[in-house]
């Protein structure tokens, strides 16, 4: 038996006529074939078949119909379901991580993290089922009383990218069942088979509940289905990860029926070491942010700026920890980078050192690696590029482990080149000056929706909002009060008096 053929066993995967899931029910569908391959060694994993218009259409509609009853749900019942997921995610922690790493080429440890960060926002949106809080609100009119409530929003459209094949959609997910919405997802084709897991393993946290059959959907297909569940206006939201270009699309499809987009889309994130850093607690987050996934995560670091009077020590540091990463098979426990998900992306990152090499770069890395990997993968060295000053080729987020790296002499000019690029997610400084940490997390510091000190960029934990400002899109999920994207607010005033004063003091009649 396949690796891929016992991962399907243990988490209950049906491949045949899996274009549609709908609840544990798989639709047939006459779409074209699917094929899906392992980022590890490029094998053939499963064919599967893609979904139509027509399916999609069924499965908003059995989320429309499943929305009637699960709105009315009291919100603790809803997070037991939830809680029941979580339960079951811990069980299944090591073959759905073993599928993501197959699918995806992430190595083990992330891939372990990224069904942890699933069981955390399971347990965050289980307690969050009891405190879906309004307000009492001061009123001017007399023996009136007004408050607030949020209700359910209704059915929501999720389309997910291949780097978080899990965790996204249940940031979502949890958060989204809670509030009484229901799902329809729409997973990259490039890693069906974790949606397909995700499905079946909800579908048995699921048994013995009052659940609705159309609560949890999954639509296998490419670009024209996640065009089709934008334009839908039966879907009040549509949360979409991914590029910036995919990204603007449905917001322009969303916004054109006055429909709520949630949009977490690119990076190019940066850290700023100064002169006061510990420079071996640098060296650790920055490897970690910058070839974390092989650079393949919203959140990695792609441009480093470093104060001269420590430049040349830290590069010479950097590259030789550079030097000792391994790069090979991402199944191995020795292994810290993974593949690149296909050769297209291989193709940006060459095009990309081409292109800081001409306007003055110095690379280090970035060659294709053979020996010692899986035939069929694309296996690349993490690339250092140092530039002479911050360039065209930086403004562009190439999805691969490269590392622009620039020198400042002052900090307003490090923050001012930080703050340049198009992108506005996530971002970090190191220092040991109070001043200098407080003045970047202060308004006139970084602008984007995450500011770390002494940290790299990336690891955002569920507590918080996570989501970015600019072409970033905005939109914000997990943690904080974002479950309010998912509800839709009411302003109640009731009047328990007799007579009718009117606000403003307006007087009529």
């Amino acid at each position: 038996m396949s690796a891929w053929s016992e991962l399907a066993r243990q988490l209950g995967i049906r491949t045949e006529d899996a274009s549609l899931v709908i609840g544990d029910q798989s639709v047939v569908s006459d779409g074209p074939e699917l094929h899906v391959n392992s980022a590890v060694d490029g094998s053939r994993l499963a064919s599967l078949q893609s979904a139509t218009a027509n399916d999609l259409h069924t499965a908003i509609s059995a989320g429309v119909d499943a929305f009637q009853s699960w709105r009315v749900v009291p919100p603790p019942v809803r997070g037991e379901l939830v809680r029941r997921f979580g339960e079951v995610l811990r069980a299944s922690k090591r073959p759905l991580a073993e599928l993501v790493t197959l699918e995806a080429g992430k190595i083990m440890a992330e891939s372990l993290g990224e069904v942890q960060e699933m069981i955390d926002i399971c347990d965050f949106a289980t307690g969050l089922s009891r405190q879906l809080y309004g307000l009492t609100i001061a009123t001017e009119r007399p023996q009136h009383r007004m408050m607030e409530q949020w209700h359910p929003l209704g059915p929501v459209g999720i389309i997910s990218a291949f780097n978080f094949p899990v965790a996204v959609w249940a940031w979502n997910a949890a958060i989204a069942l809670v509030c009484g919405d229901t799902l329809v997802w729409k997973p990259s084709e490039k890693t069906p088979l974790t949606a397909l897991a995700c499905q079946s393993l909800l579908t048995q946290a699921a048994e013995g509940l009052d659940v609705p059959k159309g609560l949890s959907s999954v639509v296998i297909g490419g670009r024209e289905i996640g065009s089709a569940l934008a334009a839908d206006e039966r879907l009040p939201l549509i949360s979409a990860t991914g590029s910036v270009p995919m990204g603007r699309s449905v917001a322009q499809v969303v916004a054109g029926r006055l429909g709520r987009s949630l949009l977490e889309l690119g990076g190019n994130n940066a850290s700023i070491v100064t002169a006061s850093a510990d420079q071996e607690l640098a060296i650790r987050g920055i490897v970690f942010g910058a070839v974390g996934t092989c650079g393949q995560r919203c959140t990695s670091l792609r441009r480093l700026f470093v104060h001269d009077s420590i430049a040349d020590a830290l590069l010479q540091r950097l590259r030789k920890a550079y030097e000792s990463t391994s790069v090979g098979d991402p199944r191995q426990e020795s292994t810290l980078v993974g593949p690149l998900i296909d050769e297209a992306a291989f193709d940006q990152m060459q095009s990309a050192l081409a292109d800081a090499a001409s306007q003055g770069g110095q690379v280090s890395g970035g060659e294709r690696i053979t020996e010692g990997v899986p035939a069929g993968g694309v296996y690349v060295r993490p690339a250092i590029v140092e530039m002479p000053k911050q360039s065209d080729v930086m403004f562009t987020e190439t999805f691969a482990p490269i590392l622009y790296v620039v020198r400042y002499q002052n900090l307003e000019n490090a923050i001012a080149m930080h703050n340049e690029v198009r992108q506005g997610l996530s971002s970090s400084i190191f220092t040991n000056d109070l001043r200098e940490a407080e003045h970047f997390l202060s308004a006139a510091g970084s602008d984007c929706g995450i500011a770390n000190v002494n940290m790299g960029p990336s690891g955002a934990e569920i507590g918080g909002a996570f989501g970015g400002e600019k072409e970033t899109g905005g939109g914000r999920e997990s943690g904080s009060d974002s479950w309010k994207t998912y509800m839709r607010r009411a302003t109640n005033s009731i009047n328990f008096g007799s007579s009718l004063p009117l606000a403003q003091g307006i007087q009529f009649g």
